[in-house]
């Protein structure tokens, strides 16, 4: 199943981006100034993901990407697949498990690797 994971930019504005089960990320969120807005922005989304839509976009080189749009705002933008089929097997795993995905929060500086 898909994880949001919410981190801190460089910028120190925070963003979220939703991994795969495989550990890939496949999308990454606008920026968000407070912490508990990229929680808000997760919940919205997991529940009205039936009103999202997924615009299917292609670089100049052929790469494809997806941006995720609720009414007229962008709430992400996908990494960027080599082909058509890899882009909608990512936009597939978000419909099926972006409703009840788990959040992990690493913005405080925490990481993955702080207990090796």
């Amino acid at each position: 199943m898909g994880t949001f994971v919410i981190t801190k930019r460089l910028n120190d504005l925070y963003k979220f981006e939703f991994v795969s089960r495989k550990g890939k990320t496949i999308f990454t969120s606008a920026d968000y100034e407070l912490r508990f807005e990229c929680e808000e922005a997760i919940e919205d989304f997991r529940v009205s993901i039936d009103a999202c839509r997924f615009l299917r976009f292609k670089t100049a080189k052929g790469k494809c990407f997806f941006k995720l749009m609720k009414a007229e705002t962008v709430l992400a933008t996908s990494r960027k697949y080599s082909t058509e089929l890899m882009m909608q097997k990512g936009i597939s795993e978000i419909v099926k498990y972006g409703s009840k995905a788990e959040i992990l929060d690493f913005s405080a500086g925490d990481s993955i690797f702080s207990e090796l």
